[in-house]
């Protein structure tokens, strides 16, 4: 039994060379796409005969291990059992090339059996650019595509990836490191670049390493997970170093920082998983200690935990476990004790999945973001605060306008001698002391001349504190609470009265006694 998509079995497995493998212990299985054959991998091959680039998929199913689309479904033998896939939809089209030095990276959920993302290589023409990812889902041997959003990768060979779950599985982070262009011939470039391909949303975030003590860029490496920090070992770093030490490097994917060391964390069950997901075959290894990074979660929505908003390609999808599947969740508790995420029930054959009813405590993929929520409020605040502010300065502005008005009106009354206005407010209220000019011009007795005693002391008091103003009939302050014709009200009239400029703090600490004086004018 050769199983859907393959060729006919019985036919014997060639050496290829430099395709992408994958293996899913979970599903006692391996996988091995692409790569080509020549005079280096096939015996009795000519030099002279070009290289042959492959697109087939190889199935290994681990020996001891049962799959029911080979042996009947029964166990395999000591020597395991291999399966070609070679019509696998999309695969068995032009728009499906042969490549090399690409890269596979299993993802649970979204089907039975979970997915396998095909990213990168190449052949000696053309290379698979990554705005378009070859998604193939396990359980019905098809291969299906969905493009991407965010900004691209450059086309490359030779990169290393590896997948991390959050805690409670609404989000699988496929992490990319470096490769190399081979273009042009001869002039191939390595990059020391990596990147984050988010699922379900697949959009890409470059990571900003800016700053940091980055490896020197490389192809050819490989990249291993434990403990939420990825293990970057050897690869090619061009002809510029000729020994490179150490040439172990180590990435925290929760910090998104190159570390000197890797740290070893405490507890975590024998296949390092994600607490929550300890009970689950098909979670990701290599997971234990993994929080989302905020770059993450400022696309996809969510906490360090997981919740996340965006459960579907930003792409539009049309067929396939994109579209049918979802992703295989679970109940994980934050340090605040609030409950992410409900677990799910495992999805059916059909790629479909049902939903788990959540009971969570706040925090869930539904629940209201907490910070989300605080940087709301805050942001409300500054604004009404600058709404209020806005005011306070037109208020004080026209107020300001008011009094100078109001100044300069009292002066000419008093220059021309005119008997309706006693009292114009144009200098301090209550010095009780007068300059020397002042005195010189009061000396000589000129009762008929305001002293300064006539406008700071009250007349029978001589020096006894500010005394009412007596307002003209035409004035337009005269009906102010406090007497008829006084202004004795503790308001901003009173300011202006006497001869006090208003003051920006004072409008802001009482407006509503700027905005009566502005609205009586």
């Amino acid at each position: 039994m050769s199983g859907a998509n393959s060729d006919g079995g019985n036919q014997p497995v060639q050496r290829a060379a430099e395709g992408a493998g994958v293996s899913v212990p979970n599903l006692g299985r391996g996988f091995y796409f692409g790569g080509h054959l020549d005079g280096y991998t096939t015996a009795g091959w000519s030099q002279s005969i070009a290289r042959v680039y492959l697109k087939s998929l190889l199935e290994y199913t681990f020996p001891g291990e049962s799959n029911a689309a080979v042996n009947d479904g029964k166990p395999a033998g000591s020597a395991g059992v291999y399966r070609n896939i070679t019509e696998g939809g999309t695969q068995d089209s032009a728009g499906f090339p042969e490549r090399a030095d690409g890269v596979l990276v299993y993802v649970p959920g979204y089907g039975q059996s979970g997915i396998i993302l095909g990213l990168a290589g190449g052949t000696n023409a053309t290379f698979s650019q990554m705005n378009v990812i070859d998604v193939y889902d396990i359980e019905s041997s098809t291969w299906y595509k969905q493009a991407t959003s965010g900004p691209t990768p450059e086309i490359r060979v030779n990169p290393c990836a590896v997948a991390l779950s959050a805690a409670d599985g609404t989000s699988t982070q496929v992490y990319m490191y470096g490769g190399q262009n081979l273009v042009p011939y001869g002039e191939q470039t390595q990059y020391d670049d990596l990147w984050i391909l988010t699922i379900p949303s697949f959009t890409w975030i470059q990571v900003d390493t800016l700053g940091q003590s980055t490896p020197p860029a490389r192809a050819g490496h490989t990249c291993n997970v434990w403990n939420a920090q990825m293990v970057v070992v050897g690869g090619y770093v061009g002809q510029e170093l000729s020994c490179e030490s150490p040439g172990i490097y180590v990435f925290n994917t929760s910090a998104l920082e190159w570390q000197n060391e890797y740290q070893a964390l405490e507890g975590g069950d024998g296949l390092n998983r994600q607490t929550s997901q300890k009970d689950d075959p098909a979670a990701l290894q290599g997971s234990y200690g993994y929080s989302v990074p905020r770059e993450v979660q400022s696309i996809i929505g969510g906490n360090a935990a997981g919740a996340a908003t965006v459960t579907a390609p930003a792409q539009s999808v049309t067929q396939g476990p994109m579209a049918t599947g979802s992703p295989r969740t679970y109940t994980a508790t934050q340090s605040n004790g609030a409950v992410v995420t409900e677990t799910s029930s495992p999805p059916s054959s059909t790629g479909g999945a049902s939903s788990g009813t959540s009971s969570n405590g706040g925090g869930g993929s539904g629940s209201t973001n907490t910070g989300a929520i605080a940087a709301g409020v805050i942001a409300g605040f500054f604004a009404l605060l600058a709404a209020y502010l806005g005011f306070c300065t037109w208020l004080y502005r026209k107020q300001l306008k008011l009094y100078k008005n109001h100044v300069a009106m009292a002066q000419k009354q008093q220059l021309s001698g005119d008997p309706r206005y006693i009292g114009a407010g144009v200098l301090p209220a209550s010095t009780g002391k007068c300059s020397e000019r002042e005195k010189s011009q009061t000396s000589g007795g000129e009762s008929g001349r305001n002293s300064t005693e006539n406008w700071s002391n009250n007349g029978s008091g001589g020096g006894s504190g500010p005394r009412a103003q007596v307002l003209s009939s035409n004035n337009p302050y005269r009906k102010v609470p406090g007497g008829e014709g006084l202004a004795t009200a503790a308001s901003s009239t009173e300011d202006l009265l006497q001869g006090q400029e208003p003051s920006f703090l004072g409008v802001v600490l009482n407006p509503r006694r700027s905005l009566r004086v502005v609205n009586r004018d």
